[in-house]
């Protein structure tokens, strides 16, 4: 591994040398610049892993001109600045603009030393997490999508494999699965992604509007209509329209559906000229389609042009093995939201939360996390601080699809694996506070980490 390159900028000579020569003494390869201008064409032509400038550079260039450069050209390279007494304001300043820290004068060896060493090691820690988080991202999650089992490997997979094509998509779920989601992940994985994504719900649309709604209408075309409007198809044009409950389309409606699919053209309601429209359509419903055309209520022709592709999206108690990940997600977001410190989940909490039927699915659990990271008193949520009604166990994974004893095998082992390593974790791998923590004996826990294959680099990294 290549050492540290960082950039000196001082005036004065000696003190230039001086931190020259001890940082060169701790291992780092150091470029030293006499003027502001010298250390402004530094940054233009070469990659630095920390900048240490003195605020005051003489003519020229000064300290700050050199941090906003830094900032600019290498944004995240850390800065300190070295301040003279008297200047201390300006070095707050600095900060407030982005510096990680500054130095007065004068300044001992020892303090050089902690500062630099701090300030590298949390510029590659926030690396480490930042190439972290991507590769969970790859393997585990897309877009806001998160899940690691079969069932959510399989929609990734689909996803990937027509999301640059402009196949026609049904996505089938349970409501609160996250269809909308995998609907967005489908448009920002293809070549549309700079166009527009208009989400309909036609479950939340009334009949007598719902053409209005999709179609758009001329002045004049009914009681009310006093203006030309868009509709969401013509608002979609070289995007992606999402049509949400579609099942819940009425059947004159679906025709006109069913005609923009085919032609891809439509006239708004009250007019007579053809409009063409450029638009994939990804479509979803929590209804079973299939008994709905067999009664009548769903048009056949329709249901076989938008079942090009199938996604079928997995409920969420179909799914132990990804709850610890979704909930550690929303616990992020809600955090970020509401502008407070990120909590974190008891193993007691994710036991609880494990014992879940979860009839509302991930909508369901972020409701729960919500109001958790509200009323919870501490920076841990425990078990009794979850908002929690009806709990039930979950149905087994991969139900209908494995025989019951593989598949509970599977629910179970997915579960214990993120929960284990949730508690070791918490418990910095001390496997003896782990086992008190989770209310094991100790041989007990270690024979149980042997049997799910664990290892102390699992544990070591966060999710």
């Amino acid at each position: 591994m290549s050492a540290p390159r960082v950039l000196v900028v001082e005036d004065e000579a000696g003190i230039r040398l001086a931190l020259t020569g001890l940082l060169r003494r701790e291992g780092y390869e150091v470029v030293q610049c006499e003027r502001g201008a010298d250390a402004l064409a530094q940054l233009e032509g070469s990659e630095f892993d920390f900048v240490l400038t003195d605020l005051a550079l003489g003519d020229g260039p000064s300290g700050l001109d050199v941090m906003r450069c830094a900032r600019e050209r290498q944004p995240e390279t850390p800065i300190v600045m070295i301040t003279a007494h008297g200047s201390e304001k300006i070095a707050v300043e600095a900060m407030k603009l982005g510096a990680e820290d500054y130095v007065p004068k004068p300044f001992d060896n020892d303090e050089i030393r902690l500062v630099v060493r701090r300030a590298l090691e949390r510029t590659q820690l926030a690396r480490e997490n930042r190439l972290l988080r991507a590769r969970v991202e790859r393997e585990f999650g897309m877009g806001n999508l998160v899940g690691r089992g079969p069932g959510m490997r399989a929609v990734f997979e689909t996803i990937r494999k027509v999301a640059e094509t402009d196949l026609t998509v049904l996505i089938r779920g349970e409501s609160g699965t996250g269809k909308e989601l995998v609907a967005q992940a489908l448009h920002e994985a293809s070549a549309r992604s700079k166009g527009p994504f208009v989400a309909v719900n036609c479950a939340a649309i009334s009949r007598e509007l719902v053409e209005s709604e999709l179609f758009g209408h001329e002045k004049g075309a009914f009681t009310g209509a006093d203006a030309r409007r868009i509709g969401r198809f013509e608002a979609a044009h070289n995007g992606t329209i999402f049509l949400d409950e579609i099942g819940d389309m009425a059947p004159d409606t679906q025709a006109k559906v069913l005609r923009v699919l085919q032609e891809r053209s439509f006239e708004r309601v009250g007019g007579v000229k053809p409009l063409s429209v450029d638009v994939r359509v990804v479509a979803a419903t929590h209804r079973d389609l299939e008994k709905d055309v067999a009664a009548g209520r769903f048009r056949e022709d329709l249901y076989y042009r938008l079942k090009v592709v199938e996604i079928r999206l997995p409920a969420l108690r179909e799914r132990p093995e990804d709850l610890p990940a979704l909930a550690e997600r929303f616990l992020g977001q809600v955090a970020e939201r509401l502008g407070r410190p990120k909590k974190r989940l008891s193993p007691g909490a994710l036991s609880a939360l494990a014992a879940h039927a979860w009839p509302g699915n991930a909508r369901e659990l972020r409701n729960v996390i919500e109001q958790s990271v509200v009323l919870a008193p501490g920076e841990e949520i425990e078990a009794a601080d979850l908002r929690l009604t009806g709990a039930a166990a979950p149905t087994p994974a991969a139900a209908g699809e494995l025989p019951f004893s593989e598949a509970k095998r599977a629910a179970v082992e997915g579960f214990e694996r993120e929960f284990l390593l949730r508690a070791l974790r918490a418990n910095g791998g001390n496997v003896s506070r782990t086992a008190e923590a989770i209310g094991m004996v100790r041989q007990s826990l270690q024979q149980k980490i042997r049997e799910l294959g664990l290892r102390d680099e699992d544990w070591s990294r966060s999710d």
